[in-house]
């Protein structure tokens, strides 16, 4: 499931890259900060200070999408991330790479102030292991999912610029593989960008693909797996669906509901003494959720609840981060993170469809 992951992020990345007529640059950030223990069975493990570089190629959108002006023209790009994450010895340094978007805030002359989002994969040399390294229990797998979320202040003169960041960087399989209590690093950064190649003048919008004021009716299936405790379990299937109904209100901010039919065979693990029934394990959500659109790529975060949950394994909410591309033919693709206020229950690999969204787009 983490080549899935892959793949997508490759699409993105390509998605981005492929915008030729966007100014182009390359920018090397230096970044120090600390491992938070948000667990108390991982008070052990912060001994040093994380420190990390970053080499970001990025490119600033010039206007020939629709979406390019409604986001006041935002930073599309990847990054290649080494460095520590606060304990050597026990968790090793990290390779990773993520493609990201920059929304303006804040924009005056030279000065840029943005809101950061970027997700991608990590990659360890150190992970849990019951005889040589019994003490890094933060993660149990070697590749890892990242997401980046921060802040950055950026002040130009000429050609080049000079950068002020602040992010949280995350790592998690998801509890594909147990341990996974997770890697959560508040990052200070400094950095310094160089554009390349020509200047490019803002051009002229295109069409859009998102469609605005008609509801947007779909159906769609996920499919994951997530190990459970003890260190070394059962990893069990989860097999989920439903119906979702979207709308955009404009280029840049949509809503949209679900309706969540999920069969998590993990639950058969919970409090194992009490006799369980496949159609008491299905749990039944309703989801809202906010949308970034990016033309076909969308960010999706929001919350849910259950309405019907047998058990009870978790607590009674659950939220919901991550991307989706909708292409032409109405068929949509995402990847997605489904947590417990933070703790990761698994990551979603859905496929849907759009009813009628060929003949909704050309009304």
């Amino acid at each position: 499931m983490l080549r899935l992951r892959l793949l997508f992020f490759l699409l993105f990345f390509n998605y981005c890259s492929a915008q030729t007529t966007n100014e182009q640059g390359i920018e090397v950030r230096q970044k120090i900060g600390f491992l938070a223990a948000h667990r108390g069975t991982m008070a052990h493990i912060p001994n040093e200070l994380a420190r990390a570089v970053e080499i970001t190629y990025f490119q600033h959108t010039r206007g020939f999408k629709k979406w390019h002006k409604a986001f006041r023209y935002p930073t599309i790009g990847s990054t290649l991330f080494i460095g520590s994450v606060g304990n050597n010895e026990l968790l090793g340094r990290y390779v990773g790479l993520y493609g990201f978007v920059e929304l303006p805030i804040i924009k005056f002359k030279g000065y840029e102030f943005n809101w950061k989002f970027g997700s991608g994969l990590g990659y360890t040399n150190k992970t849990y292991d019951p005889i040589e390294n019994p003490k890094g229990i933060a993660i149990g797998s070697h590749v890892d999912a990242m997401i980046c979320v921060g802040v950055k202040s950026i002040y130009r003169f000429k050609r080049n610029a000079l950068t002020l960041g602040l992010d949280l960087t995350h790592y998690s399989n998801a509890a594909f593989q147990v341990p996974n209590f997770g890697i959560n690093l508040p990052y200070v950064s400094i950095g310094y960008a160089h554009r390349i190649g020509k200047e490019k003048p803002i051009i002229q919008e295109h069409n859009s693909a998102v469609i605005f004021k008609k509801w947007i009716f779909g159906i769609y299936g996920i499919f994951s797996m997530k190990q459970v405790m003890p260190i070394g379990g059962n990893r069990y299937p989860i097999y989920a669906g439903g119906l979702s109904a979207r709308r955009f209100f404009n280029d840049h901010a949509g809503l949209e509901f679900d309706l969540d039919i999920i069969s998590k065979q993990a639950i058969l693990a919970y409090n194992e003494q009490i006799p369980k029934t496949q159609l008491r394990m299905i749990q039944i959500g309703l989801y809202a959720g906010y949308l970034l659109p990016f033309d076909h790529f969308h960010f999706i975060f929001g919350m849910g609840a259950y309405v019907r949950d047998y058990y009870k394994p978790e607590d009674p909410v659950y939220h919901r981060i991550g991307m989706r591309y909708v292409f032409s033919n109405g068929i949509m693709a995402n990847v997605t993170l489904k947590t417990h206020f933070g703790r990761a229950d698994y990551m979603e690999f859905g496929l849907g469809y759009n009813f009628d969204f060929k003949k909704i787009k050309h009304d």
